[in-house]
């Protein structure tokens, strides 16, 4: 008797019928970046196009080899064009960009700049966020066709976030205009709630932040993010662990799984990265999932982790989560998978990954840093 192949852990429309294998819903920023000194003290920066939801599908692309696209809207003036011009280097389609008229001073709409600091040893990361009134945070929903983008072109998964989401009314109001969109297509649709206090500390702080995404979470098919995610965006507690995860207890993790599957039955996959800081350049990170049918699965935990550039560590998890849920791998692989492309992440300036997928998957399957010759 023939063995039948494992029933993939979600089902995902064929590439055939797509124009697209992923798509990403959110802002994209120019970040500043001064390397290894510290922004007040700076005289020059590397400039880097970044973004919570847009790193994702940048990753989907350059790493693995998708066909991804960002929705999102810049101001149309030389910052714009500038990371219009990063955004095509990264391999995502930018032709579903709505762009913004520019008033010349940046009164009414402007493009958004992120100036981050990476930290080292004992001296923490740093972001400064320099966002307000950006053309991404006036993107309506009424201002992009859903229907075609999701019917008549086709699209196997969308992925966006809580840092959208958090940026105006409108933001959430297009986050439910495009997964809702998304449903009615048979399109995936992936969240990371990507809590940051600084987006809602001015509109309502954390009984904000759960009322957005209470909303939008009924419609969200695989939901991502870490333990404080989870806690302040969605209401769910993980007991048993220290404010450092310094003492990881999975049970306490394995419980508000538990608790969120119950909440949102519609969930069919639940992941969740775990970082116990010991300095800016030493963390200890892993990451668990939970599908329906396979329960929990954990990725390698890898102790002590020598960081680089820890920005969009999460969002490469993120895609490498998907990349394994996309290829009809196993939960196991799928984590495995994303917990590798964080690390590989890490260890590279810049919000978006430089890894290969054969990196990936060497570093998945047990492969160590051995000089490769």
């Amino acid at each position: 008797m023939t063995e039948q192949a494992p029933r993939p852990v979600i089902d995902v429309r064929p590439a055939a019928a797509c124009r697209y294998d992923a798509v990403s819903l959110g802002e994209v920023m120019l970040r500043l970046d001064p390397g290894e000194g510290r922004i007040r003290t700076a005289r020059e920066f590397h400039a880097w196009e970044g973004g919570g939801e847009y790193n994702v599908a940048r990753g989907l692309s350059r790493a693995f080899g998708y066909r991804t696209a960002v929705i999102t809207a810049l101001a149309d003036n030389e910052i714009g064009r500038l990371i219009e011009g990063l955004i095509l280097a990264g391999g995502v389609d930018a032709s579903h960009v709505v762009w913004k008229e520019y008033d010349g001073i940046g009164r009414a709409t402007r493009n958004g700049l992120n100036f981050t600091e990476r930290g080292f040893g004992v001296r923490g990361a740093v972001g400064v966020s320099d966002r307000g009134h950006t053309a991404a945070s006036q993107l309506a929903a009424g201002e992009v066709d859903w229907d075609h983008l999701f019917g008549e072109l086709g699209v196997r998964w969308l992925h966006t976030g809580g840092i959208f989401a958090a940026l105006s009314e409108t933001s959430a109001e297009t986050v439910i205009a495009a997964v809702t969109a998304a449903h009615r297509h048979g399109t995936v649709v992936s969240y990371d709630l990507n809590y940051r206090p600084s987006l809602w500390k001015s509109i309502g702080g954390k009984d904000r932040a759960q009322e957005v995404n209470r909303a939008i979470a009924p419609h969200v098919d695989v939901m991502i993010g870490n333990e404080e995610d989870f806690t302040a965006s969605l209401g769910f507690e993980v007991t048993g662990v220290d404010d450092s995860l310094a003492e990881l207890d999975i049970s306490g993790f394995a419980a508000m799984i538990d608790d969120a599957a119950a909440s949102y039955p519609n969930f069919k996959v639940i992941a969740t990265t775990l970082r116990a800081v010991h300095s800016a350049t030493v963390n200890d990170w892993g990451a668990i999932a939970w599908s329906r049918d396979s329960g929990l699965a954990r990725a390698t935990q890898r102790d002590s982790l020598e960081i680089l550039d820890r920005v969009g560590g999460g969002d490469s998890f993120a895609s490498g989560l998907i990349h394994g849920l996309l290829e009809g791998e196993s939960l196991d692989a799928a984590v495995n998978y994303g917990a590798a492309h964080g690390a590989l992440a890490m260890t590279t300036p810049g919000d978006t990954t430089m890894a290969t997928k054969a990196e990936v998957h060497k570093l998945a399957s047990g492969g160590g840093a051995r000089v490769d010759r």
